[in-house]
This record gives structure tokens, sequence and C-alpha cells, in this order.
């Protein structure tokens, strides 16, 4: 059964959110159950995040995304609580943590997938625009990790899991602002790794490639390629089951995607070339 409160808003709420007052000293993983919120949960890969969760059996979710409608029917299949809103209002963050809590008790798995895309050439792309990428695909991750953080730090476990792309390993062309936003939130999760050491928080970075979702579609410009190929959202969902379940720090999907990333690491002048002449 789903609920539908408002949508999120502005929030001047400053109370702690509640959180145990034990804090362990050894890592623990969420595994095959939990409490679990997912956003970017009304289509694409969340959406498949949710209904993969709800068929592994054990997990009680919060599903989060700004269409109410697609997230209530996301929700129903689920057996999840919706909790729809626009992360990139002021507050936002606070109040869907603290209604998550509310209804699940704690959270011991996070996966941002909330996500816009642009296509085009940098310079004629609108102002507006460029806040909304950055917005929605950074900092409306960023404050909400830094506010569920607190809390899985305190129960001595838990796993953050962060959506990223392939355009943050590599940069892509006509995808300016949307590959530096992913490549900031890649490099967020190497930090976050190295601060939460010994607390027993994970975190994952999830990189997929070109996903058959309806993304290409709302960022203006359809995806056109013949190669890469699309992977569906069900094989990124798999991704991110697995990264929770074995408590890997990073997956690329599919995996050769793993190769272009280390080539641009190793040699980037000569991947810069091969690039720049075949797209």
């Amino acid at each position: 059964m789903s609920h539908a409160p408002s949508p999120a808003g502005p929030s001047n709420e400053t109370r702690p959110l509640r959180a145990p007052a034990v804090r362990a000293k050894t890592a623990a993983r969420p595994g095959r159950g939990g409490a679990a919120l997912v956003t970017g949960a009304s289509s694409g890969i969340g959406a498949a995040v949710a209904r993969r969760l709800a068929a592994e059996g054990g997990w009680r979710l919060a599903l989060n995304g700004r269409d109410v409608t697609r997230l209530e029917q996301v929700a129903a299949q689920a057996g999840a609580v919706a909790l729809p809103g626009d992360l990139t209002r002021p507050g936002a963050d606070r109040r869907l943590a603290g209604l998550a809590l509310d209804h699940l008790g704690r959270l011991d798995l996070l996966v941002a997938g909330a996500g816009l895309g642009w296509a085009g050439d940098f310079t004629g792309m609108p102002a507006a625009r460029i806040d909304e990428i950055v917005g929605v695909d950074l900092l409306a991750t960023v404050h909400l990790v830094r506010t569920v953080l607190p809390h899985m730090v305190a129960a001595g476990s838990g796993r953050v899991v962060l959506i990223g792309s392939l355009a943050g390993s590599v940069g892509v062309r006509g995808e300016a602002v949307y590959s530096a936003a992913k490549a900031a939130l890649a490099t967020f999760a190497d930090c976050l790794r190295y601060e939460l050491g010994g607390t027993g928080v994970g975190v994952s970075h999830v990189i997929p490639g070109v996903v058959a979702t309806p993304f290409f579609d709302r960022r203006g410009t359809p995806y056109a390629r013949s190669w890469p190929r699309p992977v569906s959202a069900e094989r990124v969902a798999d991704a991110v089951c697995a990264a929770v379940l074995h408590g890997r720090d990073e997956v690329y999907v599919p995996g050769w995607l793993r190769l272009p990333a280390r080539v641009r690491g190793a040699a980037p002048g000569l991947y810069r070339r091969l690039a720049a002449r075949f797209g």
C-alpha cells in the first residue's frame, strides 16, 4: 500500500533526525533486507531498482520522485510508500529523510537515482538548464546524503548507492554539464569512502553506460548511436542489488565499460585523440 503526502517543499525544520545512540565500529552491510529509500523512482533506473528490491523480499521501501502519478504506480507495484517531491527545493532533503524515517523507522539503504540530462553545444545551453542539471544530478544528492548519513553512522551500518554515468568517467561530447556533474558525483563517492572507513557504512558507485529509459527523450535529444547499445534499466537494478549484497565500491554496467575509463586514466592523451576521432 502506498501513501502520497504533499510534494516536499521548503522547510525550516532544524530538529535532528532520529538515530540510534550507539555507533558500531565494525562494518555491516544491509544484505538481503532492511529499510531502503530510493530517489528517482517514478521511472527508469530508480523504478527498476524499487521493483528489484521488492522482488528480493525483506525490504521495506520508501520511494521518491517528482511525477506523483507514476510514482504512485511504481509504489503500488513494489508495495512501497510513495513520498513525492522535488529534491532541489530548499529543505526537501530533510523533509524526505524525516518522512522516510517516520514510515520505515530506520534507513539501511539509500539509492540516489534521480537524474536529468541535456544534450547540445555548451555555448547554446540555457543558463536555467545548467542550474537544473547541477541541482538535480549533484546538489540534491549531496544534500540528501548529508542528511541521511548521520543516522547510518550512528546505527553502525548502512549503504549509500550513487547512480553515476560513464559520461562522468570519460566525458561525452555535447554533454559537458551532465558529464561534469556525474564526474563530481564520482569524486564525492571516493571521498565519502575515505571518511566513512570503520563506521560500518559503505558507498557504492554504479556507473551505467547508455540505458534504455525515457532519459534521452526527456533531455530533448534521443540516443541515435548504433554503439554502444543501450542496456535495460533492469540490468542496472541487478547491478545495484549486487553492489549492496556484496559491498562493492564501484560497478560498471556493462562491465566492459571499465576499459575506456581505464584507458582514459592511464593514457589520457591517447583517449582524447580516439574520442575526438570516433566520438
